[in-house]
């Protein structure tokens, strides 16, 4: 199997939100890591959209136990080589571009590549793939077109990501091809500025509770 799913399912299922981060400023990222592995949340998206990310995903690996750390936004093969050697266990892009999946093939760590329509998740079943990022989700159709796609391609399962957030995450996780959610609400900006682990741990509980609606 090109994506390894015997190792990125377990990851996704452990809990029904993947928190998705843009941090900052290193110094927080140990801590925030802590505060949502403590509410509940241990598969932490670390998005490569700042200097420090790869260094954060080096020290929430080294650092934080029961966090299974990866890394987010990967848009080329330099980029996957990279997260995976900061010691990323698993990957996640926002779209499936031909460099990117050849690549990934055969890596023991294994990629979430992102899709939008039926046609590219046909491809990504072509290449061997059972599980994708639905992004962006609501602007791309929402729970309705998750829903839609579960009968004519039953081989893929989905984490959908873009506008999913504490009010209509159920909508996606009622579904049966739908494994997770990913969403930045459980680690605010303002929270995560001002330290208030506590709070973010609160917003991690609440998040971790959605698997039992």
């Amino acid at each position: 199997m090109t994506q390894n799913l015997e190792r990125l399912l377990p990851v996704l299922k452990a809990a029904p939100v993947v928190p998705v981060l843009i941090i900052e400023d290193f110094h927080t990222a140990i801590p925030l890591a802590r505060a949502l592995v403590a509410g509940g949340l241990t598969a932490l998206e670390v998005t490569l959209r700042t200097a420090s990310a790869l260094d954060c995903i080096r020290a929430i690996k080294g650092e934080v136990e029961g966090a299974n750390v990866g890394a987010g936004t990967i848009l080329n093969p330099k980029q996957f080589d990279a997260a995976v050697a900061a010691g990323s266990t698993f990957l996640v892009s926002p779209g499936a571009s031909p460099k990117l999946l050849a690549h990934a093939s055969g890596s023991p760590v294994p990629l979430l590549p992102g899709i939008a329509t039926a046609g590219e998740a046909m491809t990504l079943l072509e290449e061997g793939y059972g599980a994708a990022k639905f992004f962006p989700a609501e602007q791309a159709g929402g729970a309705s077109y998750i829903k839609a796609l579960a009968s004519p391609l039953p081989g893929l399962v989905f984490c959908p990501t873009g506008g999913v957030g504490l009010k209509n995450a159920h909508s996606y996780l009622s579904l049966p091809n739908v494994v997770c959610v990913g969403g930045s609400w459980v680690a605010p900006a303002a929270a995560v500025a001002a330290g208030d682990w506590a709070a973010i741990t609160a917003l991690a509980k609440e998040a971790a509770a959605l698997g039992a609606v």
